[in-house]
């Protein structure tokens, strides 16, 4: 085996990580790339009723091999929870419970605010933009939580 091939053979594959942006509509979602280092935009849950987004849900923890969850958390801009920041908790106790995972609850203030305006620079259409603007907030909270527990780990 050539050094390139032993230095390929050693890479570490993490174990995925699956972000949530739940909205009231829709649930924007994002995926850790194998090595742990990227979030990477899955297309989004229309919520139907809570049974069939639980279902979805399942489908896709199982095909990437899921380990850990972590869900947008709605705080206000004074960092104090509201009624939503509640509705968090309750559902990530739900998915603690129903898939026996850790379940992260991590900040998603100005998320969304920061998700349109990157679209808005993008050359996209509004009908677009609007169609994706939950997977980037996504992307934003799954990377945001990615990256503040490398440095936290030293990586």
């Amino acid at each position: 085996m050539d050094s390139d091939a032993a230095d390929s053979a050693k890479i570490e594959r993490r174990p995925r990580v699956l972000g949530l942006d739940v909205g009231s509509k829709t649930i924007g979602l994002a995926v850790s790339d194998p090595l742990g280092i990227t979030a990477q935009g899955l297309q989004t849950i229309r919520r139907q009723n809570k049974r069939l987004d639980f279902r979805q849900l399942e489908k896709l923890i199982g095909e990437y091999e899921v380990a850990e969850i972590v869900v947008g958390y709605p705080l206000r801009m004074s960092g104090a929870e509201g009624t939503q920041a509640e509705k968090m908790q309750v559902f990530a106790e739900e998915l603690r419970r129903r898939f026996k995972l850790p379940v992260h609850l991590w900040d998603e203030r100005l998320t969304s605010a920061q998700a349109n305006r990157l679209l808005r620079d993008s050359e996209m259409s509004i009908k677009r933009r609007g169609e994706v603007v939950d997977q980037m907030a996504a992307v934003l909270i799954l990377q945001n939580w990615m990256d503040t527990r490398a440095t936290e780990l030293g990586r």
